[in-house]
């Protein structure tokens, strides 16, 4: 054939030449993520995971991630972006829920604006010009606690109703079968499950307006292996006090998702700005530990505002369950004495000092102190509590307020909800939004701490909101921002029924929570035990209970009571006048150790244990160098073995040799007949080791725990 017999050559398609792909990368010594972006769309996390080399090929990287697809399915995998949007197809839980001014849904679809990145920072910046919308994202990578944090940011042009509003959404790992989340109730918090990934939505959805026992903000998602000391995990918490959401998603085409948000509905007027909270990531090589150590460094070191650094953590006494709302200065005086020979360094007065306050259906938002109670008011017992050498603190629960009380018959409008709500504990809640009742509760919170020398608020918060609100959040923090800046040197601890407001965005304004309202050392021992995933020893109190106590109706033996008290912020609240001579020796040895080793332990890391005993609840708190440590190993059920097992320890150093001593033998029983090194003394031996074979207890009955001290030579 000659060539002016071919058929003519097919005309060229012309297109617009298509924009360069991005690529980022966000660092810390032990992690990286990736984010890479086809063209001007939103990116998605293509890789999050052990540190990559300096050297990586990005664009390489983005393209061997690339899915496969086949016959039936779209033409190219949706984007699993930091933000999916509807408008590309997405299968999934979108990542925004919009509407307009006037109620029409919104559909956005954004395309790159600009990127700023520095120092370990990402901020990426998208606009979707036909809604007149923009959407920013920030990624910061903290070089010391291995902690990412990042946030989303809506802007609007015109006022938009907003539904959802994820942070940056994440992959979760294909190489896990399951992911851990936390349910809980009243004394019974941070309670952990194992659910396995399947096709489909796990969402967890908080809506009680606090934080709640319910759904902490948590999420750990564990590889296939892992356990506390090790393998690979990833770790989530959303920083935020009002209600959130979480979506865990496997989409159809096999990837895995994880979003965070405020909880759905919260912002209930139209706005031109929105953001979520922080939302705080880590990833370990070393199991769940790494993810722990993680997140209690970064609260101790980066979120909490310590108001005195130098003074250390002092040794609490809390009166509310030796009296209730029973005040008589006189035996308060007395308690004060008792509780500070026990060596208690901080006294707290907590409900029933205010108002007509003799029981909990009344008062509540009548912050003046009960002249009944206190014809002199408090600066006798104030004055009383300073000569004994400890400091004073005292109860508040501001954002609530009783119907039989002063303020609210004289401002009904200033509570939150409907009049024929449902009560909670006789209560209901304060508007916080309002100003006027923000400035009223200022006034007279500072009237209190101004005109006595306080350095301690229990802040409390004992129901649930009628209907999920974030301005109700908002509010809150604006009120503790004012009084800690008006009040600097006055600490806060956070309770709410206990454990019910627990996350880093409280504790951005606060100093201390309260784990949980049961003094049960049983019970409390689980809980903080799960709650150290999360939370150092610095922040969360922990209190020597009744003998016989109050919430669980148990009666548990005094050594047991008070070393489950000194794993972590040391206290009492008991009746110091039930102790017996054998109890209060028992109690005060026991707090002086703690005084003597909280330098350290302020500082220390806590390593939960794989302990091969069920029976068994043991953690190591250790020094960042390795050269010290203490185990503590409770024992909450009988064995089925009779011997106990060697428990292993973590993280030492392999070829130092180490001392080890049994804190605690005067706690051994008369039915340990055996021979184990530690009932006469000190061991040395390797880290290896210690790690490899673990440390050899003596028997014990259930309901004791072993106190075991290691230093390296």
């Amino acid at each position: 054939m000659t060539t002016d017999t071919l058929p003519p050559a097919p005309p060229q398609k012309v297109t617009a030449a298509e924009p360069a792909s991005q690529f980022w990368r966000v660092d810390d010594a032990r992690q990286t993520m990736v984010l890479s972006a086809a063209g001007d769309r939103l990116p998605q996390v293509t890789y999050w995971g052990a540190r990559l080399p300096d050297a990586e090929d990005l664009p390489a990287l983005h393209a061997a991630s690339a899915y496969d697809f086949t016959g039936g399915m779209l033409d190219e995998n949706p984007d699993l972006s930091i933000c999916p949007e509807a408008t590309q197809t997405f299968p999934g839980q979108p990542g925004m829920e919009l509407r307009s001014g006037t109620g029409a849904p919104l559909h956005p679809s954004f395309r790159f604006a600009n990127a700023v990145q520095e120092r370990g920072r990402l901020l990426l910046h998208y606009q979707d010009a036909d809604n007149a919308l923009g959407l920013q994202f920030t990624f910061e990578a903290d070089a010391e606690t291995h902690i990412i944090t990042c946030q989303t940011q809506l802007t609007s042009e015109e006022p938009v109703h907003l539904n959802w509003l994820a942070a940056p959404v994440i992959p979760a790992p294909q190489y896990s079968n399951e992911m851990i989340d936390f349910s809980g109730r009243w004394c019974g918090e941070f309670q952990m499950n194992r659910v396995p990934w399947t096709a489909g939505i796990r969402a967890r959805e908080n809506r009680t307006g606090r934080t709640g026992h319910e759904h902490f903000p948590g999420l750990i998602v564990p590889c296939v292996g892992a356990t506390n000391t090790q393998g690979e995990a990833y770790a989530f918490h959303y920083g935020w006090s009002g209600g959130h959401r979480m979506v865990a998603e496997e989409l159809p085409d096999g990837k895995r998702q994880v979003q965070w948000g405020n909880a759905t509905g919260l912002e209930l007027e139209p706005a031109t700005e929105f953001s979520t909270a922080p939302l705080y990531l880590t990833y370990s090589n070393t199991g769940l530990n790494g993810c722990a150590v993680s997140f209690q460094r970064h609260v101790r070191d980066r979120i909490v505002t310590w108001p005195k650094p130098e003074i250390p953590r002092p040794v609490h006494y809390n009166c509310w369950e030796a009296v209730y709302f029973d005040h008589k200065l006189d035996e308060l005086c007395e308690i004060a004495n008792r509780a500070a020979a026990l060596g208690a360094e901080r006294f707290v007065l907590d409900d029933g000092w205010f108002g007509k306050r003799d029981d909990d259906t009344s008062s509540l938002g009548d912050w003046a102190i009960d002249a009944r109670k206190y014809p002199d008011g408090l600066t006798p017992l104030v004055d009383h509590v300073h000569g004994l050498g400890l400091t004073f603190g005292i109860w508040f629960e501001p954002e609530m307020v009783n119907p039989d009380s002063d303020i609210f018959r004289a401002n009904p409008d200033w509570a939150l909800g409907q009049a024929d709500q449902l009560l909670g504990r006789q209560q209901m809640v304060l508007n916080m939004a309002l100003p006027a009742v923000r400035d009223y509760l200022y006034d007279n919170i500072a009237a209190v701490l101004s005109t006595h020398e306080i350095d301690y608020i229990k802040w409390d918060h004992n129901r649930v909101l009628p209907t999920p609100d974030a301005a109700q959040t908002r509010g809150t923090y604006a009120l503790l921002d004012r009084l800690r800046t008006d009040f600097p040197a006055v600490e806060i601890e956070s309770c709410a029924s206990g454990g019910g407001r627990i996350d880093f965005g409280i504790l951005q304004q606060t100093q201390r929570v309260w784990l949980s309202d049961s003094n049960d050392a049983i019970e409390r021992l689980r809980i903080q035990h799960d709650a150290a995933l999360f939370l150092p020893l610095a922040v969360t109190g922990s209190h020597v209970g009744p003998r016989h106590c109050h919430t669980s109706g148990r009666i548990l033996d005094i050594s047991f009571r008070a070393w489950v008290a000194a794993q972590r912020h040391m206290g009492f609240e008991m009746d110091p006048r039930e102790l017996t001579d054998h109890e209060e020796r028992v109690l005060t040895n026991a707090t002086a150790w703690w005084k003597a080793n909280r330098d350290w332990l302020i500082q220390a890391d806590i390593l939960r244990l794989d302990c091969p005993d069920p029976a068994v609840i043991a953690e190591q708190q250790m020094t960042p160098d390795a050269s010290r440590f203490v185990v503590f190993a409770g024992k909450t059920a009988t064995s089925n073995q009779i011997s106990p097992r060697p428990l292993r320890l973590t993280a030492l150093q392999a070829d130092a040799m180490y001392r080890v001593g049994l804190v605690n033998s005067s706690d051994m029983s008369r039915l340990t007949r055996g021979t184990p090194a530690l009932k006469d003394g000190e061991i040395t031996v390797s880290g290896a080791y210690l790690m490899q074979h673990g440390v050899t207890l003596p028997w014990a009955f259930p309901d004791t725990m072993w106190v075991v001290e290691g230093e390296r030579l």
